[in-house]
């Protein structure tokens, strides 16, 4: 018996890692289990069945200011459409106690908000460093799209969209970079 070469052993493993690959990006994500304002548990698997739009966002970021209004809007828009908008501030124990004034300021009504996400959530979402950061999953919680840096009205809605139109039309890019 002849040893195996060195390159097919490496092309045995990269056709393992691709295969690995596929499988983990097609798969439903953990679930994530956060509070809400009123110190209520809230998980994203109640949602089960609806398209969700996951923000990440905090008090102290300054694209966030100017995102997190654009989304409260969105959330009244697509309400009567079983999507979903959930907005899970990354703020610390020492931040937090401005999450209420901050979307009193900012006029945020619609979404709800949840506390006590970390980056290691953003990690775990794919999501990198870097807040705003949003994930929209769809009816089963697959992931649809990753938007890194603040999302625009458009990059939000054409994946609604696309989504609610039962995916017709050419597949809006799966990871956006606005930063």
């Amino acid at each position: 018996m002849r040893p195996r070469r060195p390159q097919r052993q490496l092309t045995t493993l990269l056709a393992f890692a691709l295969c690995l690959g596929t499988v983990a990006l097609g798969s439903p994500f953990p679930e994530l289990t956060l509070k809400d304002q009123t110190g209520t548990v809230q998980t994203l698997s109640a949602y089960r069945g609806k398209i969700i739009v996951l923000n990440f966002w905090a008090t102290w970021c300054g694209p966030c200011r100017e995102e997190l209004p654009r989304l409260d809007q969105l959330a009244r828009e697509y309400a009567a459409k079983d999507v979903v908008f959930v907005a899970a501030s990354l703020d610390d124990s020492e931040t937090q106690s401005k999450i209420a004034s901050f979307l009193d300021k900012k006029k945020i009504s619609t979404l709800p908000v949840w506390i006590g996400a970390s980056p290691a959530t953003l990690k775990q979402f794919q999501l990198g460093e870097v807040v705003p950061a949003t994930i929209i999953l769809d009816q089963n919680g697959k992931p649809i799209a990753r938007i890194m840096g603040e999302a625009s009205r458009k990059d939000v809605s054409s994946r609604l969209d696309w989504l609610l139109s039962g995916r017709t039309g050419k597949p809006p890019k799966s990871l956006l970079k606005n930063f």
